[in-house]
């Protein structure tokens, strides 16, 4: 059974991927779309749709990164 797409006609501005990644995390990430029964391409929009991000708009499993020059905001 092939993957399942998203609806013909539905993408607004599609743009291709460039990314140059490692052949393992490629095929990891098509093997998990196979068992959900969706496209690559589905998956990695879902994955972005649903990713947890901290108030710096990083991944929140990432390393807080640099606060020089923020000012503080009091939380009243």
């Amino acid at each position: 059974m092939a993957p399942r797409r998203r609806p013909r006609g539905t993408l607004m501005d599609p743009v291709p991927m460039g990314y140059v990644v490692e052949r393992p995390s490629k095929e990891k990430f098509d093997g998990i779309a196979v068992k959900a029964g969706i496209s690559s391409a589905v998956l990695f929009e879902m994955v972005v749709d649903h990713l947890e991000l901290t108030d710096q708009g990083i991944p929140v499993w990432m390393p807080e990164q640099n606060r020089d020059g923020e000012l503080p905001i009091n939380s009243a």
